[in-house]
Parts: C-alpha cells; structure tokens; sequence
C-alpha cells in the first residue's frame, strides 16, 4: 500500500461512535455507570472524557476517565498498544505524571470490539484511562523556568524508558512511521498539497539538507525510545508556588503516547523546542531553555547538537505538511489538525530567514548561561 493510500485508509478507518454508543462501552466492558460524557479533540483515534457515578462496586478511586476508541487501522497492531500501556503504567511507577490503565471487566487491559459500519465490519481496541489533571501548556503563560523543567523532564523520560523491558519492544521499530523524525524523507510524497508557495520551498530545501546533513550522521546519534509527540497540548500543567513564593506552574500530566517509537535523544529534544516555540511570543529564544533543561539530564554530544537545527525546521515541516493533508481526508477535524499551523508556518520561516549559525547562537548561549548560573 502506497503512503497515500494508508492515509486514505487511516481517514476512513477513524472510529465515529456516538456519544450514547461510547457510555454503552465503558459499562458493558468496564463496568462503570458513566454520568456524563463529551468527545475530546483527537487525530486518528476517538477520545471521549468520562465522568462516572459512585455505585457500591466504585466506592472509591477516579470519577473522570478518557476512553481511548483506536482507529481500526491501529487496532491490528495490538502490541503495538499493549507496550503503549505498558509504558504509561512503567513510568507512573517511575514517578511520572502518566495515567493509570484501567483493566476490563474480564482483567484485560484493550478490549476489541465490533461494529457494523453499513458496508463492513470493523474492530476497534477501547481503552480506558484516569484522567489527568491540569490544564494544556498551550493555555498558560509559559517562563523560562518552565521550558527548563519541561526539557528536563523530556530528557528523564527517554532516559528513563532506557530501563523499559518488554518481549514486544521491537514494534517500536517503525521504519515507514510518518511522525517518525527519521521519516522526513516520506514528506516529499505528500508536499503537493502546499502548492507551488515559499511554504513549499522551504519544506523542500528542509527534506534535502536532512538528507544531506543529518541521515548521514544517524550513526553518531544515541538512540533510545521517544515519546515523539511531547507537545504544547499533550503536556498539562498546574499551578504551583515556588519557595519564594511565585506563582508558576509545574507539570501535572503526560498524555499521548501513540507516536512513540525508537529514535535518537536528539529527536526528543529537537521535538519539545518545536512545539514549545508554537505559543511563545518569543519563539527563538525558547531553544535555549528548554535544551538547558534536557543537557542538564542528558548532555548532546557535537554531532548531535549540530543536527538540532535542522531536526527541529524538520518537525515543523512534518506538523505543517501533514496537517495540511490530513485537512484534505478529514474536514470535518480541521480546526484540531491546524492547530500548529496557526503560528507555524510565521516561525518556521523566521528559522530559516534568521539562519542556523544565528539561531545556534542564541540557543547555545542560552544553554550555557544556566551552567553558570545566569539564568536560573
């Protein structure tokens, strides 16, 4: 199957159970009585937000949940979800602010079901998630501290999951992976869609310097496994007060861990910088702090660093073009799928007009005055 088709497929393929269909679910296969429920913004999946009633069987624990409804697409790889919950419930363990999976009322973790679709039928894994407090960091005034602590706490992560054993961990091997930071190359398929545009030049001059600039080095790079999509929407946040009394806000939740696949700390970071920079009002300047942040767990070695530029214009051009496309199978999803869009195309363009040398600079600066104090 081409790269157009599968996306074909996967439109096709996302779930559209009813509000009254996904309560029907979580009683039939979890047991709880659902008092309330409202879909929550997704991309190939379905999510809805659950709210439960006390019975004499739920007397304590949680009253929200997310029900996690997968694509039928994604529902034929059933490892591939069984390590994505395995890995919610190993860094929870860790002291990660991931949710609990939640088991079936026949002690699984997934249960697949069936639904007639009018011209087929088609199997769905549900899932059931706690649902985690806070607020989307895309909603709140994000400091500089803040970019240092999500950094940080990105480096932890993949360092972390170093410690991750599990029979199936090849899965997270996904060589043809679209979100995956190695796959830029794939992007050249889909670039059509931005027409022939200055958007489109720039993704274009991207796709050949990643081929020329940073595939060659992917030797030099430290791999590891990437939660792939740490952005400014799959991070919650609280407020919280420091020890001299300022408001703040520290992280409460880690959401969404469908892109995960093994990659290079480089990616992780380059991923984090990109999103981070979407709601900043200073978009340069973000690099610096949150790669303060990462270095400060896990330093970049000088090849790695050297690619960061270029890794991050990458994840701009993969977000930006695949938005874009996937308008084009899902309308109907367009104002969730732009979201990125809205401020990426100003700041991707401003990268490349400030230039790699300048940007470094400023980032790399930026980085360094934290060991000395400065900027802490």
């Amino acid at each position: 199957m081409s790269s157009g088709d599968n996306q074909q497929s996967r439109a096709l393929n996302k779930p559209t159970f009813t509000e009254l269909q996904a309560s029907a679910l979580v009683e039939s296969v979890f047991g709880f009585k659902v008092s309330h429920i409202q879909p929550l913004p997704s991309y190939d999946d379905q999510n809805f937000h659950v709210h439960i009633s006390r019975t004499k069987d739920t007397t304590d624990g949680p009253l929200e949940y997310v029900l996690k409804i997968s694509s039928s697409e994604n529902s034929q790889n059933s490892d591939l979800l069984e390590i994505q919950n395995d890995v919610i419930t190993f860094l929870q363990a860790a002291g990660f602010p991931t949710a609990s999976v939640c088991h079936t009322k026949g002690d699984n973790t997934t249960s697949l079901v069936s639904v007639d679709s009018g011209s087929e039928i088609r199997s769905h894994t549900v899932r059931l998630l706690t649902y985690l407090p806070g607020r989307p960091i895309a909603e709140v005034p994000v400091s500089s501290q803040l970019l240092y602590e999500i950094g940080r706490l990105a480096a932890k992560l993949d360092k972390t999951l170093e410690k991750f054993h599990h029979p199936k961990l090849s899965v997270l091997r996904r060589d043809n992976f679209i979100w995956n930071l190695k796959n830029i190359p794939l992007l050249e398929r889909h670039v059509d869609v931005l027409g022939q545009t200055r958007n489109r030049e720039i993704v274009e001059k991207v796709i050949q310097l990643f081929k020329e600039q940073v595939m060659t080095k992917f030797g030099h790079f430290r791999e590891c496994i990437n939660h792939g999509d740490l952005n400014d929407h799959n991070i919650l946040v609280e407020p919280s007060k420091s020890a001299f009394g300022d408001a703040g806000y520290e992280v409460s939740g880690i959401l969404d861990f469908g892109d995960m696949s093994y990659g290079y700390y480089v990616f992780e970071v380059a991923i984090v910088i990109m999103y981070m920079m979407i709601e900043s009002k200073d978009p340069v300047q973000v690099g610096g702090h949150v790669l303060a942040g990462f270095e400060s767990i896990v330093p970049l070695t000088a090849e790695e660093r050297g690619a960061l530029f270029l890794l991050v214009c990458s994840r701009f051009s993969q977000s930006l073009v695949m938005a874009i496309y996937s308008c084009q199978l899902q309308p109907d999803n367009k104002e969730y799928l732009m979201i990125t869009a809205k401020t990426g195309w100003k700041h991707l363009q401003r990268l490349f007009d400030t230039g790699q040398d300048a940007v470094e600079e400023i980032w790399f600066e930026t980085a360094k005055s934290y060991g000395s104090g400065l900027s802490m």
